[in-house]
C-alpha cells in the first residue's frame, strides 16, 4: 500500500499528496490530500451504529447507517423515518462560490474566529460561457475580482480552503478529493449528492444550514424514509449510468423523492462505475429526493486508487460491513429496474421528469409542435463531465470524423474539473471533440445553470438544445422562455448533435458520411479511468493559514456586489393581521422562478440588490404573467420587486400563495432570504420542496401547507390573510388562516407546518443566526 502510494504520487506530482497519513495507524488516515490532520473516524460511526441498531432492534439500510451513524446523540434521539428531526454531526461542508458569499457573510456575523468542521468554498458559478475556456476564466477573474477576493481573505481568516476561479465544478473536485464512504457532507448547491457516488451521504442545505455546521452546532434533518432502487442486469451499449435516473425521475416525478434518501442496491450495481453512480446521484435532486447514495463496492476502490487514496480504500475495507446495507432491511418503497432492458432516455422539456425513450422523442416533439430541429448540443457540467463521459463522447465523434462529417449543431464541452480538463488533452480527447466542431469552455457551470453569453438566438425565438446537464427548467439555461431544453446522456448529446435533429436514434438510424456512403454509429466504448495516473494541471487550491486571525476581509460599505448582514427583526408576540398578497403563484415556480441565476449571480453577495429579482420569473394567476402584480395599495400593476418593496415602505406585511413543490430545485436561499428582507412574513403552498422549506424556516418565514390543498382556490389575490394562533404555536398544531374578501365576508382555513420546537424559537427570533447569537450570549 505504502508503496503503491508513493509511486502515485511520483507519477501524479508530488505537490498534491501528504503520505503521512499513510505511515499512521488504521484510525488515522486523513479525510484528504489537503487536511493531513483530519482523520476518518470510522469507529464512532460503527459505535454510533451498533447502539442504533440494539436500540431499533432491525437490520438497517446503508443510509440509516451513515445517517445515525452522525447522530450528535444516538442512545436518546428519537428515530422515526419521516417524522422526527435528527441531531447531526456532518463530517465536513463545500460551499461554491455563489451561495458561499451569503454564507459567509452570515458566517461573519455569528462572531465566531474559525470553523469547526473541513471546509471548502469553490469558485464555478461565476464564469460565463461565451468565446472559450482561456478567455472566459479570465474575464471572470477580472469581473468578479471583488468577489474573489473576499471569498479568498474570508477562507482565509476563518480556515476555510479556497479552490481558485478555473479549478472546475464543486461536485467534481469533491468526488476527486474529499468525498468517500461512510462521509456526511453538507454542501450549499441542491447537486451535493453527487457524492453518493462514492457511497457518502452528501446532503444539499442552504447557507444558514451550513453556518449550523461551520458552528459546531449539530445540524437538523428530518428523518429521511429510504427508497430502495433495486438494479439488476448489466448496462451495455447506448445505455449509460444517466439513463438510469432519468429513468427514475420519470417513475417518482419531481416531487416524488422529497424527504427520502433513494438508495441503489442490487446485482446490477456493480455494472456501473464510481462515476457513473455519482452522475446518478447528482440528479436526484430533480426528484427532491433528500440524497441518493451506493453501496460501497470494488468500483469506488478502484476510483479512490486512482484519485491517490487507496488509504481510504484500504480502511473502507475493513469497515465494509457498515459501508453496505444490512440484509432483511426494509425500504419505504422499492423501484426495480432491470439494467440489460433499459433503453437510452431523453427528458424534457421545460421539465426533468418527463422522461422519453431516444428512439420516441422525434415522433413525440413532431406530435407536440417541439422543434426538432438541434440548435446547440452541450455536454459536461457537474453531472456529466467524467474521465468516462469524455472518452465515450470522444467515441462517438471519431466515428462521425471517420466518415468526414462533423457536428451540424453547435457544440460545448465543459470539463468538470481542472485535473480532467488536463487529462483529456493529455490523452486526446479533447482534440477530437474539437475537430468534430465542439468549443471547450472553462472548468465551471457556464450554461447549465444560465452562465451562457447566446448569441444564435433572439429571445423568444423558438429552438431546441440537448444537453447531459441535470435541469431544463424554463429559461434556465439561456434567459429564452422558448428555448425547449432536454437532458440526456453526452454520448446521446453527442450524436444527436451530429445529426442535428432529435428525429435520429443513434441505436437504428444511419448517417450519411461525405463519401455519400450510409454507416451507423456504433455503441460508444470507452475507459471508465485513464490508464495513466490522472494529470492534476494547474494547482489551484488555496491552503488556509494555521492562524488566520490577522487576516482582514475587507467589504465595502459602496460595492454594489457585496453587503454585511443586518439582523432581521424579531417576532413581535402578536397574530399576523391583515396581510396583503404580493402574488398568487400559477403552476411550478422553482428557485429559479423565486430568484433567478444567470446575469444575477453577481449580486450574491449584495442582499438588497438581489432582491430585485425576487419572484420575477413566477405567473400571477391574477393575469397569467410573469413579474406584473397588482399593488393592493394602489391597484396599478407593476413589478412584483417593486411592489414587495412599496409594501415594506408603508410598514405591511404580505404572504405569497404557491402550488405545489413550492421552491423546488436549486437550494439558493437568496429565494427565502429576498422575500423576508423585503418584508413577506408567510409562504402557504400545497407542498413544499425539502431545502427551500428550511431555508425560509431558517430566515425567520412562515412556510405553511394547506391542510386541505384545494382551499388553494378559496384565496384570491385581492384578499386579506390572518394568521392567528401564533402565542400557542407548537410542533404538530396546525394554525388558523382568516380570509378577508373585499366584499367584507371570511372564511377560515386551516394550514399545516413541519416546525418543531427549535425552529419555532428561529421563528421567534427572527431568524436562525438570531437564534444563534442568543443562544451564543447566554452560554458566555
Amino acid at each position: 500500500l505504502i508503496l503503491s502510494f508513493f509511486q502515485h504520487a511520483l507519477n501524479s506530482g508530488v505537490r498534491r499528496y501528504h503520505v503521512a497519513p499513510v505511515l499512521c495507524q488504521r484510525a488515522k488516515v486523513a479525510m484528504s490530500h489537503f487536511e493531513p490532520n483530519e482523520y476518518i473516524n470510522y469507529e464512532k460511526l460503527e459505535k454510533n451504529i451498533n447502539i442504533v441498531r440494539k436500540r431499533l432492534d432491525r437490520p438497517l439500510t446503508l443510509s440509516e447507517k451513515i445517517v445515525y451513524g452522525h447522530l450528535d446523540d444516538p442512545a436518546k434521539q428519537e428515530i422515526e423515518r419521516g417524522r422526527t428531526y435528527l441531531r447531526l454531526r456532518p463530517d465536513r461542508v463545500a460551499m461554491q462560490d455563489a451561495t458561499a458569499q451569503m454564507a459567509m457573510l452570515q458566517f461573519i456575523s455569528s462572531g465566531l474566529p474559525k470553523v469547526a468542521v473541513p471546509s471548502t468554498i469553490h469558485c464555478d458559478h461565476l464564469i460565463e460561457a461565451q468565446s472559450g475556456g482561456e478567455k472566459d476564466l479570465q474575464r471572470a477573474k477580472d469581473i468578479n475580482q471583488e468577489v474573489y477576493n473576499f471569498l479568498s481573505t474570508a477562507g482565509a481568516k476563518y480556515g476555510v480552503g479556497f479552490w481558485k476561479p478555473g479549478s472546475g465544478i464543486i461536485h467534481q473536485i469533491i468526488l476527486e478529493n474529499y468525498s468517500y464512504p461512510g462521509v456526511m457532507l453538507i454542501g450549499t448547491d441542491s447537486h451535493t449528492p453527487n457524492g453518493g457516488g462514492l457511497g457518502g451521504i452528501c446532503i444539499g442545505v442552504g447557507g444558514a444550514d451550513a453556518v449550523d455546521v461551520m458552528a459546531g452546532i449539530p445540524w437538523e434533518l428530518k428523518c429521511p424514509k429510504v427508497i430502495g432502487v433495486k438494479l439488476t442486469g448489466k448496462l451495455s451499449g447506448w445505455t449509460s449510468p444517466k439513463d438510469v435516473i432519468l429513468k427514475v425521475a420519470g417513475i417518482l416525478t419531481v416531487k416524488g423523492g422529497t424527504g427520502a434518501i433513494i438508495e441503489y442496491h442490487g446485482p446490477g450495481v456493480d455494472s456501473i462505475s464510481c462515476t457513473g453512480m455519482a452522475t446518478i446521484c447528482n440528479m436526484g435532486a430533480e426528484i427532491g429526493a433528500t440524497t441518493s447514495i451506493f453501496p460501497y463496492n470494488e468500483r469506488m476502490k478502484k476510483y479512490l486508487g486512482k484519485t491517490g487514496r487507496a488509504d481510504i480504500a484500504a480502511l473502507a475495507d475493513e469497515f465494509k460491513q457498515h459501508l453496505v446495507p444490512d440484509s432483511g432491511c426494509q425500504y419505504d418503497q422499492v423501484i426495480e429496474i432491470n439494467l440489460s432492458e433499459l433503453k437510452p432516455h431523453i427528458n424534457g422539456p421545460f421539465t426533468p421528469d418527463l422522461a422519453h425513450p431516444v428512439s420516441d422523442i422525434g415522433a413525440v416533439a413532431e406530435k407536440e409542435g417541439w422543434p426538432v430541429d438541434i440548435r446547440v448540443g452541450l455536454i459536461g457540467s457537474c453531472t456529466n463531465s467524467s474521465y468516462e463521459d469524455m472518452g465515450r463522447s470522444a467515441a462517438v465523434a471519431k466515428q462521425a470524423l471517420a466518415h468526414g462529417l462533423k457536428c451540424k449543431s453547435k457544440f460545448t464541452i465543459t470539463p468538470g474539473s481542472e485535473q480532467i480538463r488536463a487529462t483529456i488533452e493529455r490523452d486526446g480527447y479533447a482534440k477530437v471533440l474539437r475537430e468534430v466542431g465542439g468549443l471547450v469552455l472553462a472548468n465551471a457551470c457556464g450554461p447549465c445553470i444560465g452562465q451562457w453569453d447566446r448569441k444564435d438566438i433572439k429571445k423568444g425565438e423558438k429552438n431546441t438544445i440537448v444537453t447531459s446537464y441535470n435541469r431544463n427548467f424554463t429559461g434556465r439555461n439561456d434567459a429564452n422562455p422558448e428555448t425547449h431544453a432536454f437532458v440526456t446522456s453526452p454520448e446521446i448529446v453527442t450524436a444527436l448533435s451530429i445529426a442535428g435533429t432529435l428525429k435520429f436514434n443513434p441505436e437504428t438510424d444511419y448517417l450519411t458520411g461525405a463519401d455519400g456512403k450510409k454507416f451507423k454509429l456504433e455503441a460508444p466504448d470507452a475507459d471508465e479511468l485513464p490508464k495513466l495516473e490522472f494529470d492534476p494541471g494547474q494547482d489551484t487550491y488555496q491552503y488556509p493559514p494555521k492562524d488566520g486571525s490577522g487576516q482582514h476581509v475587507d467589504v465595502s460599505p459602496t460595492s454594489q456586489r457585496l453587503q454585511l448582514l443586518e439582523p432581521f427583526d424579531k417576532w413581535d408576540g402578536k397574530d399576523l393581521e391583515d396581510m396583503l398578497i404580493l402574488i398568487k403563484v400559477k403552476g411550478k415556480c422553482t428557485t429559479d422562478h423565486i430568484s433567478a441565476a444567470g446575469p444575477w449571480l453577481k449580486f450574491r453577495g449584495h442582499l438588497d440588490n438581489i432582491s430585485n429579482n425576487l419572484l420575477i420569473g413566477a405567473i400571477n394567476i391574477e393575469n397569467g404573467k410573469a413579474n406584473s402584480v397588482r399593488n393592493a395599495l394602489t391597484q396599478e400593476f407593476g413589478p412584483v420587486p417593486d411592489t414587495a418593496r412599496y409594501y415594506k415602505k408603508m410598514g405591511v406585511k404580505w404572504a405569497v400563495i404557491g402550488d405545489e413543490n413550492y421552491g423546488e430545485g436549486s437550494s439558493r436561499e437568496h429565494a427565502a432570504l429576498e422575500p423576508r428582507h423585503l418584508g413577506g412574513r408567510v409562504i402557504i403552498t400545497k407542498s413544499f420542496a425539502r431545502i427551500h422549506e428550511t431555508n425560509l424556516k431558517k430566515q425567520g418565514l412562515l412556510p405553511l401547507t394547506f391542510a386541505d390543498p384545494a382551499d388553494y382556490n378559496k384565496i384570491h389575490p385581492v384578499d386579506k390573510l390572518s394568521i392567528v394562533g401564533l402565542k400557542d404555536f407548537a410542533p404538530g398544531k396546525p394554525l388558523k388562516c382568516i380570509i378577508k374578501h373585499p366584499n367584507g365576508s371570511q372564511e377560515t382555513i386551516m394550514l399545516n407546518h413541519t416546525f418543531n420546537e427549535s425552529q419555532i424559537e428561529w421563528f421567534q427570533a427572527g431568524s436562525a443566526l438570531n437564534r444563534m447569537k442568543e443562544l451564543q450570549q447566554k452560554s458566555s
